[in-house]
């Protein structure tokens, strides 16, 4: 199974499981839709494909990235570029997203997830299913939004998050991206499941806080997923460990 870059000029093997390429071709590039695990970094799952990688061809060399960053906290597919399919990561990490984003309402935490405490609490009995469907439709469109202080935006030479971690404070600048779709799954307050599709930029972290006020109250993400990355879904994505067990088994 190909798939072609935006020139045309390369084309890159999308690795399966059921229907793994030759070792050889791996250099010539190839595409690797990991399911991130949960508290991993991006960067963590890049560092364990490439060891297991360099170590199974013997090749030191062999360039690995990734197409699109996930927080630790999320879970889903990880675009990991091999060999100069590396050269198609920016491509890749440009097309649409989805995600299925679980919220919760009437609190909201200074990194807008779990990585942080509760810090305030608001009214959240207001909010009805009917007005959840109503502030979705809201957010349809492009828009600028502004990042989360927590996230890995470079401001004056560091990023984002070492500053607010060390207690000082940036001011971040409004991005300008798209929401394509959004769609309430479960209504049970105070947690909400919403479907999303957006464009590369979009912080769903953000989007729930926004959401949140746009609900005249407060809200943070519980749990997020990325369940398409381009042409890339769940029924591509493999497992890290189910990866490793390949390389040893063959």
């Amino acid at each position: 199974m190909f798939l072609p870059n935006r020139n045309h000029k390369l084309k890159m093997t999308i690795f399966s499981i059921n229907n793994p390429p030759n070792f050889e071709i791996f250099a010539e590039g190839v595409v690797i839709p990991i399911d991130k695990p949960y508290r991993w970094t991006s960067a963590d799952v890049v560092r364990k494909v490439k060891f297991a990688l360099q170590r199974k061809l013997k090749n030191k060399n062999l360039k690995v990235g990734h197409a699109g960053t996930l927080d630790p906290l999320a879970t889903g597919i990880l675009l990991v570029c091999i060999g100069k399919a590396t050269k198609q990561a920016d491509a890749l990490q440009a097309e649409e997203k989805e995600y299925i984003a679980e919220i919760e309402l009437g609190a909201t935490t200074p990194c807008f997830d779990l990585e942080k405490e509760i810090d305030n609490r608001f009214p959240y009995e207001h909010i009805t299913k009917e007005k959840v469907e109503e502030a979705l439709q809201q957010f349809v469109g492009t828009q600028e939004q502004i990042p989360p202080i927590f996230s890995a935006k470079i401001i004056d030479g560091k990023r984002a998050y070492e500053i607010a971690r060390a207690g000082g404070e940036a001011e971040m600048k409004p991005a300008t991206i798209t929401i394509y779709e959004t769609e309430l799954l479960i209504f049970d307050l105070p947690k909400i499941i919403v479907r999303m599709t957006c464009s590369k930029g979009t912080y769903v972290r953000a989007f729930a806080r926004d959401l949140g006020l746009a609900l005249q109250s407060g809200a943070h993400l519980t749990n997020l997923r990325r369940s398409r990355s381009g042409k890339f879904n769940l029924l591509n994505i493999i497992q890290l460990e189910d990866f490793e067990k390949f390389l040893v088994e063959n």
